[in-house]
């Protein structure tokens, strides 16, 4: 099956209107099996989203959360529909689109510092604005003083802090999360999504966040779309109307077992909340 680029950019939003940054309309990947068969992973998948909101995408495992990520991030072509991101021009790349993995995939023989001007040094510059740049993102994410350690000699939460300030050194649009804290223990977990949100409202960047935590979903994001199983499409798109900024006692909020009930009743069926 042949693939064709389909990244084109969004038309301008009216005066005063909210700028529309990501679209994906009626987008959808098949992948060809060993055994000659086609499997759609994604299906019809529809969704816009606003300059400087966060997004999460939340669903059953297998439904294609990640494949909508490497649709944005240029890893996977999609086979079918159309994806505009907004710019003017067509763009592509990680200075545009930067992506932070579940692992912090730091090179274990370079300092944290370097590793955060990693992507600067592959571009084949590194300039003094660089290594200020590179330190101010360390200071941002709490890694200040940490600029000389190696990747061995951090922490798992410290490596993915770590790992957030190189995805932002190229200063990119947007910033897309696959499941970037799922492989930390609860207390740093937690401890990371504040940072998130603080990162948030320092940069005011555009984050696509997929995660298998529904109560995460709902604490960090300004919409949350839930996915069907596979082939996945969009089968609710939810505003979270929680006032911000947000805090772990976000969770003892009126409306947030509602919006954690609602999303699980779209991916389990009303019979099942005991799946959470």
């Amino acid at each position: 099956m042949a693939m064709v680029p389909h990244l084109r950019p969004v038309d301008p939003a009216p005066s005063g209107a909210p700028q529309t940054l990501i679209e994906l309309a009626h987008a959808g990947v098949t992948f060809r099996t060993r055994t000659g068969e086609d499997l759609t992973a994604v299906e019809d998948f529809n969704l816009r989203i606003q300059d400087g909101e966060i997004v999460s995408l939340v669903g059953p495992s297998g439904c294609g959360k990640s494949t909508v990520l490497r649709m944005l991030a240029g890893l996977q072509e999609p086979t079918n529909g159309d994806i505009w991101i907004g710019g003017g021009k067509r763009r592509r790349g990680f200075s545009e689109v930067a992506i932070v993995f579940q692992r912090p995939t730091l090179l274990p023989w370079l300092s944290v510092l370097k590793n955060v001007l990693y992507p600067v040094r592959a571009l084949r510059r590194t300039t003094a604005a660089d290594r200020a740049r590179a330190q101010e993102l360390l200071e941002m994410v709490g890694l200040g003083d940490m600029g000389g350690r190696m990747p061995h000699e951090l922490s798992g939460g410290m490596q993915q802090r770590a790992s957030i300030a190189r995805s932002l050194i190229l200063d990119p649009k947007i910033l897309l999360m696959d499941e970037p804290f799922g492989a930390l223990d609860a207390l740093t977990r937690e401890d990371m999504q504040l940072d998130l949100l603080d990162i948030h409202a320092s940069t005011g960047k555009t984050i696509l966040l997929v995660t298998h935590s529904i109560n995460e979903a709902v604490l960090l994001s300004d919409r949350v779309a839930v996915m069907s199983a596979r082939p996945g499409r969009l089968q609710e798109l939810i505003d979270i109307d929680i006032p911000t900024p947000r805090t772990h006692e976000t969770s003892a909020h009126p409306a947030f077992h509602d919006y954690t009930r609602r999303i699980r009743d779209n991916i389990f069926g009303p019979n099942a909340r005991s799946h959470a």
